[in-house]
């Protein structure tokens, strides 16, 4: 979380300078309860931790759970341990419901100022009598009730008199005014419904633009930073907070993240785990952090995307290819190297002693030394990708085809000498020759090959369920459905059919034992990551993220090159 100088780090600054809030820092960071964190959220957690640190402030984290019939303590549960995992240190956990009690208090001291009133009218209605952008809205016939009489009904409602959605307490502020906030928004609703925290104490709960700015409050907080979408909210939150005389947060909008290929949207995120499109909140396709940690991201990858993102008031969509470029750049640093064969092909070293088994020394990380080195089995038969063997090489194929020589990495030069096919043609068996005089994959007599190829001892190879992972969606916009579609399809029309990809592939022996979480670099592969379905007698492998640095065509996309 580093300091970068963008807009709310020059406001915090000059709030500082003139010692309001007495020079105090406070952020917070306030997700609702109903899903799990998606990597959006990443860039809302390192800003609101990160400012708190470089100010010697505070940050709390706050569940903003004011709707039971979507809120669930797994959610709760699921948002500490990503924030923990990303790096956020709380000054504390807070709980919009620990202040129900004094929301209702203000909502009552609001009516007795005439300024909230009990209203009958359904939802429709109220919408109905909104207006538009413009024409004002249309009075509530019970906007003008006494005191009394909305004392008494509030009072009412609390003590659950009133089915659902049969009444709600809005503000009294203008229906005139061009900001449609402000016409005469619903602060409670009745809502008949069992809180994961306070199960049935309330039946009325205060809505989201009331209870937020209010909280805020009540926590001290200085800077409530939220997306651009609030920004027409922030009257009402000002509103509020001015007519409670209550202390006053400053309320500051910035741009949230969009990325290519991604659905950012809780409520779809919902309808994929519900309807089983994906196996689960975690499913390491998911935006979510818990998604992206199976698949083996790191927090530092995504704290290191989030700083190069900035922060602006320009709402834009990020490549997705530009996170996998942070991923990539930060698994090289840390990833243990290791060989494995996704689409094993045998290879036979004809001339190669029969029981002989040697023991290569590899890098464990080429970009650290201090992680040494290991040894790796060799023996007569191996295997190789199959993409590495061409009997008919195409032109540029440099890897090994009948009678090209080539160096087995860590092992022998080999040069390949026949080939043994099924009854379809297809090739099962390559056979070579090694030179014994190429140990170490050193060049006798100032030999050049032009590739080097990768293998595993088939003797002493592991056999792990490899889980290839592509886009979740074929459309870089989720929700970029054709009119001419079918009626009602919806953006699981997108959906990429070869999003999953399972295979059964070989490794070597030193992922004996590696534990879940455990990243690795499969050389010449792409970057993996041990799942937790894995065990002791079944190693699963998520592949995090390919090798391929695309980050050159984001750059040239942005330059306008072709």
């Amino acid at each position: 979380m580093s300091e970068q100088s963008h807009f709310i780090r020059d406001i915090i600054i000059a709030d500082r300078q003139s010692t309001k809030n007495g020079g105090r820092v406070h952020t917070r960071f306030p997700p609702e309860p109903n899903g799990y964190l998606h990597v959006g959220h990443a860039k809302s957690i390192n800003l609101n931790f990160g400012l708190a640190k470089e100010f010697g402030g505070k940050c709390n984290l706050r569940f903003d759970d004011t709707n039971p019939s979507k809120e669930e303590t797994e959610y709760v549960d699921s948002i500490i341990e990503d924030v923990r995992w990303l790096g956020g240190e709380w000054d504390g956990i807070y709980y919009a419901s620990d202040y129900f009690q004094q929301l209702y208090d203000w909502a009552v001291q609001l009516i007795k100022s005439g300024k909230a009133y009990v209203c009958d009218l359904t939802p429709d209605q109220v919408r109905e009598n909104r207006g538009t952008l413009g024409e004002p809205g249309i009075n509530s016939p019970y906007r003008d009730r006494s005191v009394e009489e909305n004392l008494e009904l509030f009072a009412r409602m609390k003590a659950g008199e009133f089915p659902d959605g049969s009444r709600t307490l809005r503000a009294k502020i203008d229906m005139a005014s061009k900001n449609l906030n402000l016409r005469d928004p619903i602060m409670y609703r009745i809502l008949h419904a069992e809180h994961h925290r306070t199960g049935k104490q309330w039946c009325i709960y205060p809505m989201y633009d009331y209870a937020h700015g209010q909280s805020d409050s009540i926590e001290g907080i200085t800077h409530s930073i939220c997306t651009l979408e609030f920004e027409d909210h922030r009257p009402l939150y000002d509103w509020f907070v001015e007519q409670l005389g209550i202390h006053h947060p400053r309320q500051i909008e910035f741009d949230r993240l969009d990325l290519t290929y991604t659905m950012m949207s809780k409520r779809k995120l919902l309808k994929l785990v519900q309807d089983t499109y994906v196996n689960g909140w975690d499913d390491p396709r998911m935006p979510t952090i818990s998604g992206m940690r199976r698949r083996g991201y790191t927090p530092e990858s995504l704290r290191n995307f989030a700083n190069g993102l900035g922060v602006s008031k320009t709402a834009g969509i990020t490549e997705l290819a530009l996170l996998e470029y942070h991923v990539r750049e930060d698994l090289n640093k840390r990833a243990l190297r290791v060989m494995g064969v996704l689409r094993p092909l045998k290879l036979v070293l004809d001339n190669y002693p029969d029981e002989q088994v040697e023991y290569m020394e590899a890098v464990n990380n080429p970009e650290d030394a201090s992680a040494g080195t290991r040894k790796i089995p060799f023996s007569k038969v191996l295997y190789i990708e199959q993409d590495d063997f061409r009997e008919d090489p195409p032109k540029q194929f440099f890897r090994l085809s009948p009678g090209r020589e080539v160096r087995l990495r860590y092992g022998y030069f080999v040069t390949c000498t026949s080939v043994v096919k099924n009854e379809r043609g297809e090739v099962m068996e390559v056979h070579c020759s090694f030179d014994p005089a190429s140990r170490g994959g050193n060049s006798p007599n100032g030999r050049k090959v032009k590739a080097t190829i990768h293998w595993v001892s088939a003797a002493h190879a592991m056999d792990a369920e490899v889980r290839i992972y592509e886009t979740l969606f074929t459309k870089e916009d989720p929700n970029d459905v054709s009119p001419e579609s079918t009626a009602g399809q919806d953006f699981t029309a997108n959906l990429n059919p070869k999003s999953l990809e399972v295979i059964s592939a070989k490794v070597e022996p030193s992922l004996t034992g590696a534990s879940p979480g455990s990243r690795y670099q499969l050389e010449r592969m792409g970057y993996f990551c041990i799942d937790k379905d894995s065990s002791a007698d079944k190693l699963v492998l998520n592949r995090t993220v390919t090798l391929k640095d695309a980050l050159a065509k984001i750059e040239n996309k942005a330059g306008g090159k072709k």
